[in-house]
């Protein structure tokens, strides 16, 4: 059975408010999450028009992310591995679809509609009887919910944090129950990764990995708030624009100096054997110490 999960994250903001917040926060978390050749590269962003949902922004992104998945998952990945995103944002609704060329049997779907409320509504998904029955409902809080230790800012954790041009925060308990204003995102997340021995651990440790960039994401939409809150629609997708050249450039970078060091590895014979364990000449296995297949870390 395919595992789905309903994340409902609620915000101290409007659905309007969220709308600026949430541009903002992808195209500079993108930023600042590129380094060494990872990070997420801009294909496409362009607007669409479609017969049920009118118009919206369509986005297509390769996430470059080999080094942040478990040893277990890398063994039989490719050194140069992506994964696409596409994306039809038609707020308050979007859609997301993730693919990997190299693995066809994987893949996540995506449903999002944003609503001014606390997370009350029950189906605005419109999740079919069997979707809803199957599902898990769960409730990510952006101030209480614990986050990775590395993540870890004060500057950016909603329980210290009060933003100057909104009045808004610090966010004590039970604040979603009397939060004025608050909204909620309801994501739907179907995670797919149809492998004998591997679809239950693969598609786990996928839902958790969302889990947890929606976490750090939505904290950080909510403390960079002083960042964004007067931005217009006009003046955040300029931003989001420059925001993904300059991370595309960035990407691009690291991924050349990348390749060219890999070449001069190829090309190069050492000179002298620095251990006794050095692979004799002509051997192209490559050491398995500290590779295991279940090593999470």
């Amino acid at each position: 059975m395919v595992l789905i999960k309903e994340y409902r994250i609620c915000m101290p903001m409007t659905v309007e408010e969220y709308r600026i917040g949430q541009l903002y926060m992808i195209a500079r978390h993108s930023y600042e999450q590129s380094n060494n050749g990872e990070g997420v590269e801009v294909i496409a962003n362009e607007e669409v028009n479609d017969e049920v949902n009118g118009r919206g922004q369509f986005t297509e992104k390769r996430i470059h992310l080999s080094s942040h998945l478990p040893y277990w998952i890398q063994s039989f990945l490719p050194k140069i591995f992506y994964i696409t995103e596409k994306a039809w944002n038609y707020y308050p609704y979007t859609i997301t679809e993730y693919t990997c060329s190299f693995i066809p049997k994987f893949s996540i779907s995506i449903q999002t509609r944003y609503e001014d409320n606390n997370g009350t509504s029950e189906n605005c998904l419109g999740l079919t009887p069997e979707e809803s029955e199957s599902r898990q409902v769960d409730f990510i809080d952006i101030a209480y919910d614990e986050i990775k230790p590395h993540h870890y800012k004060e500057a950016e954790d909603p329980k210290f944090y009060k933003s100057k041009k909104s009045g808004r925060g610090p966010l004590p308990e039970g604040w979603m129950q009397s939060q004025q204003p608050i909204m909620c995102c309801y994501k739907s997340v179907n995670v797919k990764f149809e492998v004998w021995g591997l679809q239950t651990r693969v598609e786990e440790y996928v839902q958790g990995a969302i889990r947890d960039i929606l976490l750090l994401g939505h904290r950080q939409a909510f403390t960079w708030m002083d960042e964004w809150y007067n931005m217009t629609i006009e003046d955040v997708r300029n931003y989001e624009k420059d925001m993904q050249e300059k991370t595309n450039m960035k990407i691009k970078v690291c991924l050349e100096n990348a390749e060219d060091s890999e070449k001069v590895k190829e090309t190069s014979q050492p000179q002298t054997p620095k251990s006794p364990k050095t692979p004799k000449s002509g051997s192209s296995t490559p050491s398995a110490e500290g590779r295991s297949w279940f090593n999470w870390s």
